[in-house]
């Protein structure tokens, strides 16, 4: 398989085009960091933009959701989706509110969308999914319920093509701009999980895991 997608009409990012990748791995590594994304369909020729979560297993990306939901069955309806998942890293602020701006990283693929119907093959996104957000805790948990795999819906979007757009770089001001007596730089922005909150009806004595203990303070 090619490292990278190639760029076609499609995919080809034309707005700030210096900062586009089309790297299989630049791509995956900004869906791996995410948590939400923002899933495009066509309904009755009208555009719906749907947050979903979601989880990646090589070129395909797993989307989640209840099996009897709108969402799930428009996606078995349309032969392409398009997927986006964006970070925002931070504020640029430059001289001029033209040039000020954001740090980011972005995602958007494409792909054909199909429902996963096999029971184990179902587990297993699920599994995926879980892993996603939640890394280690899936071994931790009770195994699914047979109602609760049919109540979930789950469709598998084999990624054919995306980019990758990043932005990380100080402010780019006009050059008569830089002699203005005006602070520029940029202000980060971190996304992270902070502490464990117990669920007050813990039974004595059950601790954390450490799986779910290195998911404190880590950072998106």
């Amino acid at each position: 398989m090619s490292e990278s997608y190639a760029v076609s009409k499609k995919n080809k990012v034309r707005q700030l085009n210096k900062k586009a990748s089309y790297e299989l791995q630049v791509v995956h590594d900004v869906l791996d960091a995410g948590l939400v994304a923002h899933v495009g369909i066509i309904q009755e020729s009208q555009p719906k933009v749907v947050p979903m979560i979601y989880g990646r297993d090589g070129q395909t990306l797993f989307l989640h959701g209840a099996r009897k939901a709108r969402v799930i069955r428009m996606l078995e309806e349309n032969d392409e989706v398009c997927v986006n998942v964006t970070l925002v890293d931070g504020l640029v602020l430059a001289r001029s509110a033209f040039n000020s701006s954001m740090h980011y990283r972005s995602a958007t693929i494409y792909g054909k969308p199909c429902l996963v119907e096999d029971y184990n093959e179902k587990v297993e996104a699920m599994r995926i999914i879980s892993e996603h957000s939640m890394p280690g805790r899936w071994a931790e948990l009770r195994e699914p319920l047979e109602r609760e795999v049919k109540m979930t819906g789950v469709i598998a979007v084999n990624v054919q093509t995306g980019s990758a757009k990043i932005s990380a770089a100080m402010p780019d001001d006009e050059d008569e701009d830089y002699d203005i007596p005006i602070w520029a730089g940029v202000l980060p922005l971190e996304s992270r999980f902070t502490r464990l909150l117990d669920d007050d009806r813990l039974l004595d004595g059950v601790e954390s895991s450490p799986a779910v203990r290195a998911l404190q303070d880590r950072q998106v």
